[in-house]
């Protein structure tokens, strides 16, 4: 098995107008315990010291820091450190999947008994905050899921027309930039080419979850790896009866693997944003974030 170590920085810091006299944050810093990766070490460094600090798990499952402050501050910054290895994941056959259809109507309501498993899955079949469910998203898909496709295989078909589709472009959109315009432009970011892929999916009936984390990225040949260059990154997870959640990033067409670190799921990216709260004060603020994904070392086990 391949194994990639990483070590990953991820700053976050708030300049603001005014002074803030009561602020209270929620991190989802701290990366998910998967089949496919581990953590080595973590650390989280905070100024101004917040008044309280609690551990603990969001409804998802996914790690999650809250933090309370008390005292007024100028700025805020939230510094995070991970050491994390990633495995390399199995090669799956994308035929070797159920048809679409028979998945829609497995999950449809029918007054059979779901297990634990199916229940969850059917969390990820409805609309939530920046996801809707709307026809236009279902016509888009149409071709990617003819009658009878297996679930996967229609699923790396939709990935790949959202790649070739769309454009990337960080001008585009913005966090509340409604999907409709996005498939109507064909711009947007990772987390826009998530959610639309999202939509798509529930559009057809189909269990789909939000995947936020890191992606190594690689610098110009001959340049040397830049500090604070990378970003946090978007993908899609798929559900599909035998195999479980299988993951697709859209924005490059391929399959995760020893290059994505996972920090968290939901169902979209306001339940998995890495720092986000409310403030009492500040006026307007300047948003400075940096992330390095520095590749330690590969190597087989």
């Amino acid at each position: 098995m391949t194994i990639a170590r990483y070590e990953v920085f991820h700053d976050t810091h708030y300049r603001y107008a005014a002074p803030v006299s009561l602020a209270q944050q929620l991190a989802h810093l701290w990366p998910r315990d998967c089949p496919w990766q581990r953590c080595l070490g973590q650390s989280l460094e905070i100024s101004p010291l917040p008044t309280r600090r609690s551990d603990g798990f969001d409804v998802f499952g996914n790690p999650l820091t809250r933090l309370a402050f008390e005292r007024p501050h100028d700025d805020l910054q939230v510094n995070a450190r991970l050491r994390i290895d990633v495995l390399a994941r199995p090669l799956l056959m994308l035929d070797d999947s159920p048809a679409w259809e028979q998945v829609v109507a497995a999950l449809a309501f029918s007054g059979r008994a779901l297990d634990t498993v199916e229940l969850e899955a059917c969390s990820y079949r409805v609309e939530s905050p920046y996801v809707r469910i709307k026809r236009q998203f279902a016509a888009f898909a149409a071709d990617c899921f003819p009658a009878g496709r297996p679930l996967l295989a229609g699923a790396a078909a939709l990935m790949a027309k959202i790649h070739a589709e769309f454009a990337f472009d960080a001008e585009a959109t913005h966090v509340a930039t409604p999907l409709v315009e996005v498939l109507q432009s064909r711009r947007g970011v990772c987390q826009d080419f998530a959610h639309l892929m999202l939509a798509c999916l529930r559009s057809l009936g189909l269990p789909a979850r939000y995947v936020s984390g890191y992606l190594l990225t690689q610098p110009p040949p001959g340049q040397p790896r830049l500090i604070g260059a990378d970003a946090s990154h978007a993908w899609v997870s798929v559900y599909c009866p035998r195999h479980g959640w299988v993951d697709f990033d859209p924005t490059n067409d391929v399959q995760p693997n020893l290059e994505h670190i996972t920090l968290a799921w939901g169902r979209d990216f306001s339940d998995v944003s890495p720092l986000r709260g409310v403030i009492l004060g500040g006026g307007s603020h300047d948003l400075d974030v940096r992330v390095t994904v520095q590749p330690l070392v590969e190597f087989a086990c």
